[in-house]
């Protein structure tokens, strides 16, 4: 059955509609840390309608914009009604006719202000499907959001035709996964090498995610390799009301788990670790297969020098690199990392090369730079390939 727009504005000015909240859990410890807002019409006889019945009807029109601030604002009375208990994040989705709203951030600034509520406490959700179309207008939209404090999530990624373009040119927050993903319960290869490029990617980017919809404790033990940062869904908790929400904020524990953490992580949260380890120190770091000529570079951040390709031919990145060196180190840099004779050493037996030169940054200075060559085994093939960490050094 679904309500005509005059029912559904009705129903809102008679203060009808309220929101129900989706429980969000740490995916490692299923600790509470967040939840979602959703909107349910509770009629006067106590019938619960689905959004499902009248959210499309609502979305026809500004009409769906009232209901998206109606539910802001009991967020918000929510949120503060936990002054005097654990506080967690609780975000709440927009209709894409938001994005037209040029002082969106001004009146959301102006909503939470009035609760006198920390910003970060009240995430903006946005749909994938609202992205299309409006990617420039959307853009601005959100760095006018963040630059105001509050997190945005890109919400059901997955569901439709998913396009990496948006996720990265997009400075989202966290990325929610679709359901739809999971349908296999995670017991089909393909859906796990999908869902685990997923969360490696948008761990690389830097983005939180939370899987939606986990309803099998199969998913779950397969996200907890996969370094998915949150979860919600029926396996852990349905959407409750504002009350039942409220007392499990209340008795929640702020004592630390028993359970040393080290113990729940897996190969691949080790991985991501190692990895912030490494690029601590080495801001530039280079994987190279050397007998097919080709590079990409993992990180590149705070370097000397921002002006090498990505990825590409090795021999071309050398002749680039060399061109970057201080004339009296070009001629030791070109050869020692020349291609032929780094698949000469490896030949035989060298594991790995060490050398100190000096290299023009984009600022026109000369800095010392130390690059390290790893050869690496492939058990895969035949090819050899070779990690290279750089690290600027300090002035002598």
């Amino acid at each position: 059955m679904s309500y005509s727009a005059e029912e559904i504005r009705a129903a809102l000015e008679n203060n009808e509609l309220t929101a129900y909240y989706q429980p969000q859990y740490d995916t490692l410890t299923n600790r509470l840390k967040g939840a979602e807002a959703l909107v349910r019409w509770i009629k006067p006889d106590g019938t619960v309608i689905s959004p499902f019945h009248f959210i499309p009807v609502a979305e026809e029109s500004d009409l769906i914009m009232e209901i998206d601030w109606y539910v802001t604002e009991f967020a918000c009375k929510t949120l503060e009604k936990q002054n005097l208990m654990p506080q967690f994040p609780i975000s709440v989705n927009f209709s894409r006719r938001h994005i037209l709203e040029d002082d969106f951030a001004e009146r959301l600034t102006a909503l939470v202000d009035k609760y006198d509520l920390p910003h970060p406490l009240l995430e903006v959700e946005i749909t994938e499907s609202a992205m299309v179309g409006n990617e420039d207008r959307l853009l601005g939209w959100i760095i006018s959001i963040r630059k105001a404090g509050f997190t945005v999530a890109i919400d059901d990624f997955g569901s439709g035709l998913s396009s990496l373009q948006f996720v990265k040119d997009v400075p989202a927050d966290v990325l929610k996964i679709d359901k739809s993903l999971f349908s296999r319960n995670c017991e089909d290869e393909k859906e796990r090498i999908v869902l685990e490029s997923i969360f490696s990617f948008a761990h690389r980017l830097r983005m939180k995610t939370v899987a939606e919809g986990v309803e099998t404790k199969e998913q779950l033990a397969f996200l907890r390799t996969c370094d998915c940062s949150k979860i919600q869904g029926f396996l852990l908790a349905k959407p409750m009301t504002e009350e039942a929400y409220l007392d499990l904020c209340r008795t929640y524990k702020l004592a630390d788990e028993q359970t040393d953490i080290l113990q729940l992580q897996n190969p691949t949260v080790a991985s991501n670790l190692l990895l912030e380890v490494i690029f601590r120190r080495y801001p530039l770091v280079i994987f190279t297969n050397l007998t097919r000529n080709t590079f990409y570079m993992m990180a590149y951040q705070d370097f000397t020098r921002t002006t090498c390709p990505s990825t590409g031919v090795f021999d071309e990145l050398i002749v680039h690199g060399s061109a970057s060196m201080h004339p009296d180190d070009r001629e030791l840099f070109a050869s020692t990392f020349d291609r032929k004779r780094l698949l000469e050493d490896y030949k035989s037996g060298m594991r790995e090369k060490r050398l100190i030169t000096r290299q023009l940054g984009d600022d026109g200075i000369y800095r010392r730079v130390e690059t390290f060559d790893y050869f690496v085994d492939n058990n895969s093939s035949d090819d050899v390939l070779a990690i290279t960490l750089c690290e600027n050094l300090p002035d002598e």
